[in-house]
């Protein structure tokens, strides 16, 4: 009898754990538990190291990018040229319905009455959308960039999907990230030298200052730290992860 999502996904994290990156992220292009999967960059600051890994692996594999038409031009401009320089030859923009859009943000400030309801719009819905038909996803998220990612694995199960979730970079560092960029000769984002270590859609990032989290820019002043694509224990995940009781 095939094993269901949650026990596929605690034997991959069984049979990889001692796995670096590069290994992690060949398997699971390859491996029949995982299925067909794409990756989902962002292109922010520090989004070129996965891209370039995935493109050193395979360059076709999918690529989505959310264009919430909210980014900073700098976003925009670094998305195509990287896609240009690392060979990516499948490459897909996503972007909300324009019915959607018309519908519930007909005048674009959704953001400021209610960021959840933004983020839903145009960048929760439209990813779901363009990952149907997929088995999976790749993500660049890792453990030291917050208090809901602290606990990553390689692999999660997207209970509320029925997808796997491949986090290859779970374990590097901030370090271990610039090191892979400053090795590789790879291209940064332009923002980060102005203060964006984190970089998200134009209304809702903010430069930040020295000593702060590197998130402490993303919805400022709210109590958001995340967009809404990922979920932990079933639910979407858009602030802080609840302290244990």
């Amino acid at each position: 009898m095939p094993l269901d999502l949650s026990s596929r996904v605690s034997d991959l994290n069984d049979r990889y754990r001692h796995h670096g990156a590069t290994a992690v992220l060949e398997r699971a292009l390859t491996d029949p538990d995982v299925g067909d999967i794409a990756l989902v960059s962002s292109f922010g600051a520090e989004s070129v190291a996965l891209l370039h890994l995935v493109s050193v692996i395979d360059r076709r594999v999918p690529v989505l990018f959310i264009d919430t038409e909210m980014l900073f031009p700098e976003t925009l401009t670094y998305q195509s040229e990287l896609a240009v320089k690392l060979n990516l030859s499948d490459l897909r923009i996503v972007r909300a319905r324009l019915a959607d859009t018309l519908a519930e943000d007909p005048r674009g400030d959704l953001h400021k009455s209610n960021p959840d309801a933004c983020c839903a719009l145009r960048k929760t819905v439209p990813l779901q959308r363009a990952l149907e038909g997929f088995d999976g996803w790749i993500t660049g998220r890792k453990r030291y960039q917050g208090s809901s990612r602290q606990d990553l694995q390689f692999f999660e199960a997207e209970e509320a999907t029925g997808r796997i979730k491949v986090n290859p970079l779970a374990h590097w560092t901030s370090e271990d990230v610039q090191d892979y960029i400053t090795e590789n000769r790879l291209p940064r984002h332009p923002l980060v030298s102005r203060g964006y270590p984190s970089i998200g859609c134009l209304p809702c990032t903010s430069k930040v200052e020295e000593g702060e989290d590197p998130r402490a820019g993303r919805w400022r002043g709210q109590d958001k730290d995340e967009c809404g694509i990922h979920f932990v224990d079933g639910k979407i995940v858009r602030g802080p992860k609840p302290e244990a009781a």
